[in-house]
């Protein structure tokens, strides 16, 4: 069974310009061209998209994914370097989910600020959100720590 690019997009869910950056990406192998010069791809290039797409659904980079398929493309090897990569993208997470409490308490806290409607001019939140924003370092400064290609 062969199909067309756009029937591989239809088959998985994956929108045709996803398809080829992960093929130039090296995740996809590059896919025979029909005598139209069309990519024609099979089985295994579905089941392949399958995997990336569920890697990506559970937040890994593609430097991880990568690892994951060199592994899977290597049957006989063993899995350490998958053990350690989960246990790291793990620990991104949990530190991730710490992060989002801290921020659901700042917004609840924010929240307590204005209790009912009222003219925008006198609303809590707006008057806090203002006086943070000129305290504030700006984002940038505070991502610096934040490594490349992270969650």
């Amino acid at each position: 069974m062969t199909m067309k690019i756009s029937e591989l997009a239809s088959a998985t869910g994956t929108p045709v310009e996803t398809i080829r950056y992960y093929e130039r990406e090296g995740l996809l192998a590059a896919p025979e061209r029909a005598d139209n010069n069309y990519r024609v791809y099979g089985p295994a290039h579905v089941e392949r998209l399958a995997f990336v797409r569920h890697c990506r659904n559970l937040d890994m980079t593609l430097d991880e994914i990568r690892v994951l398929l060199r592994y899977k493309d290597a049957p006989q090897a063993h899995c350490g370097e998958v053990n350690a990569l989960l246990d790291e993208h793990i620990g991104h997470v949990a530190q991730r989910i710490r992060e989002l409490r801290s921020l659901e308490k700042a917004l609840k806290e924010l929240r307590r600020q204005c209790g009912q409607s009222q003219p925008a001019r006198d609303c809590g939140i707006l008057q806090e959100l203002s006086q943070s924003a000129r305290q504030v370092p700006s984002p940038r400064s505070q991502l610096a720590g934040h490594p490349k290609g992270s969650h």
